[in-house]
């Protein structure tokens, strides 16, 4: 059974056993929620955190996509959301006005991953300007057939897969691909689970979707991965860790997150998570095939937690092509 598999039936389980007695440990539990390209290592640490506690601590995740989360956490109604795109404008105004203070604290790369039915044999590379032909708001009932996207491809119809709009991978890919956050057709099956694309795109030798990488590394049977070509004349550049690591996958390689509620780390379960998270990172990230952080950027999320540097360094803003040496120089400045 793969890492992924184990974490939702271990979550599965969990919710099955522990929940009802909820309100009777409620001191004790560590309320998590976001984004489900950061579940794999979330869930990863927060399965080993609480066996390392023998029980006494437990701790919830939840899958309502980077925006529903942000929704929950800045109402105070969690202590940790997962996110994978850094916190925007209006976000920030919702916790502002609740009182909410938080720590941005970067835990990994994915190389978010365009993937295919692996019986389609016409498909092993695709520009960023293919994409947008196919994804743009303008494509919405008119893109249709994979020939109008290349006329080199056969008049077969498409089939769409994708993040639903509170998904941070939502957020991510449209600005990356179309040049504006949000700004998509809406004539495709979106979903807030990447387990749907999975088994949608598996089933579907016509079909396309886009995920985080941990989902597309733990069925490398049923997709094939897209490699892109970021502008004309540069070559195609598959989505691994060495091509995340060298700077190489553009526009789709982005940094992963967690905020922590700043009023909840005062708490003991709380603090004790994220100080575990922080140690484990490295090892859960290659677990779960996501791209791990230096130490260096660990250690400084760790010097950020004691120093009570709140916050975050992207001011609000979509952005698209950050690189890890630019986020660990970013927040070497917080």
């Amino acid at each position: 059974m793969n890492r992924l598999t184990q974490l939702a039936s271990a979550a599965a389980l969990f919710a099955a056993i522990c929940l009802p007695h909820a309100a009777m440990a409620q001191a004790q539990i560590v309320k998590i929620d976001g984004s489900s390209t950061v579940f794999p290592p979330t869930e990863g640490v927060a399965e080993d955190f609480q066996k390392a506690k023998k029980g006494a601590m437990k701790v919830t995740v939840g899958i309502s996509g980077t925006g529903g989360g942000f929704k929950k956490f800045c109402r105070g109604e969690t202590d940790i959301s997962n996110a994978s795109r850094p916190i925007l404008k209006q976000e920030m105004e919702a916790c502002r006005a609740a009182g909410i203070e938080y720590y941005e604290l970067p835990v990994g790369f994915d190389a978010l991953t365009v993937v295919v039915n692996p019986k389609n044999t016409f498909i092993k590379q695709l520009s960023v300007a293919e994409l947008r032909t196919m994804w743009e708001p303008a494509a919405q009932g008119k893109i249709t057939t994979w020939n109008q996207v290349n006329p080199a491809f056969p008049a077969e119809k498409i089939t769409l897969y994708g993040a639903g709009s509170d998904s941070g991978t939502f957020d991510y890919f449209t600005e990356a691909i179309n040049g504006k956050a949000k700004a998509s057709r809406g004539d495709y099956a979106a979903t807030e689970d990447d387990h749907v694309t999975v088994k949608g795109v598996a089933g579907n030798v016509n079909a396309i979707g886009y995920l985080g990488f941990a989902y597309y590394a733990e069925n490398l049977k049923d997709l094939k991965a897209v490699s892109i070509v970021d502008k004309p004349g540069s070559p195609a550049v598959e989505p691994n860790e060495a091509n995340v690591i060298n700077g190489k996958y553009q526009p789709l390689a982005r940094p992963i997150f967690i905020y922590v509620n700043a009023k909840s780390l005062a708490r003991p379960e709380v603090k004790e998570f994220v100080d575990f998270y922080m140690k484990n990172a490295s090892r859960i990230m290659k677990e779960v095939k996501y791209v791990p952080l230096p130490a260096s950027a660990y250690k400084a999320n760790e010097e950020h937690l004691a120093k009570g540097k709140k916050g975050t360094v992207f001011g609000g803003v979509a952005e698209v092509g950050v690189t890890i040496e630019e986020l660990i120089r970013r927040e070497a400045k917080l």
